[in-house]
């Protein structure tokens, strides 16, 4: 629809992102499952993720002042062949270590995607529906897409996705032809299921709840960061938050083998942690946690309490002194 609105077909996205894996959104995928399948769509172009602990340009250190974002458009601009159409995102990048934009970062890239004429694509399959601590992340950076994009949590389990956009520019897609058809559009099942899951996530006020257990989440797992030399980092937006592990704090050396001994061990005492696995920088340090909207605070407590014991007993041991 971007495209088909604009007359262009150059689609940016940050690296470290994830949209899905068939022709069109595995071309705009960055942090994995890139290699082997041939040519992706012409016109994709990456955009250096907003990664303040490892910054993509070498600039930041720990505080993204969004000079990796202008760098981008500046490196676009310079290839470009004068088609602009869109810029598809991720409130924060989920797959990618939960990388979490700093204030002020989709301000910013809305206005650049307004100089140039391109559209913007908000993915919020995995942080809409409540998981920021919002209804809709980009309510979190006072911006509005031009295009939402919704899946996952709306269905509750059930297959359903949705695009979401102004009447204004339905309109204009509808005029230049938009076509789009698949065998299960308007299914009622799908249908009645994500009204479902609508009426409790705003019902129940889910996304205060996640606000609330993921400010206990974030506060536990910086309190484990004091204890652990082997966290580098903590962060995190609601109940969306990441570990990384690291081999040493001063060089940040992604500790692999750890990030996998703990998930083991977090696993074998009862709590599923994801490990952040197959990313095109080869890390596999960063454990992704994102829980049900409806968790209490005593799993919450629960989970902090294996998490510590895994590091604990997991972590290296430094060497005794004389060997």
């Amino acid at each position: 629809m971007a495209k088909l609105a604009t007359g262009g077909f150059e689609v940016l996205s940050l690296t470290r992102s994830w949209h899905g894996m068939t022709a069109g959104a595995g071309s705009a995928t960055m942090s994995a499952g890139r290699r082997g399948y041939g040519p992706l769509m012409p016109g994709t172009f990456a955009l250096p993720a907003p990664y303040a602990y490892r910054c993509p340009i070498r600039h930041c250190e720990g505080t993204c002042d969004c000079s990796c974002l202008e760098a981008g458009f500046e490196l676009f601009d310079a290839a470009s062949v004068g088609a602009p159409a869109a810029v598809v995102a991720e409130p924060v990048l989920s797959a990618g270590g939960v990388v979490v934009p700093p204030p002020g970062y989709f301000l910013r890239l809305a206005e650049l995607c307004d100089e140039r004429g391109m559209m913007l694509v908000l993915d919020e399959c995995q942080t809409g529906l409540g998981r920021l601590g919002a209804l809709y992340g980009f309510e979190l950076y006072d911006v509005v897409p031009d295009f939402l994009v919704l899946s996952k949590t709306l269905g509750g389990g059930v297959p359903i996705s949705a695009v979401v956009t102004s009447p204004e520019l339905e309109q204009r897609c509808v005029e230049r032809g938009f076509a789009h058809v698949t065998s299960h559009v308007s299914d009622p099942l799908p249908a009645a299921a994500a009204d479902a899951v609508l009426g409790v996530v705003v019902g129940e006020d889910l996304a205060a709840a996640a606000r609330e257990r993921g400010d206990q989440l974030l506060a536990g797992l910086r309190e484990l960061a004091d204890r652990h030399e082997a966290v580098g980092d903590v962060r995190g937006l609601g109940l969306l938050c990441g570990v990384e592990l690291v081999e040493d704090r001063d060089t940040r050396a992604p500790a692999d083998a750890l990030g996998r001994a703990v998930t083991d061990e977090c696993l074998r005492c009862g709590l599923s942690v994801n490990l952040v696995r197959g990313s095109s920088a080869g890390f596999t340090n960063c454990l992704r946690m994102a829980p049900p909207l409806t968790i209490g605070a005593e799993e919450v407590g629960l989970a902090l309490e294996i998490l510590d014991d895994a590091l604990t007993t997991q972590s290296p041991k430094p060497a005794a002194a004389g060997t």
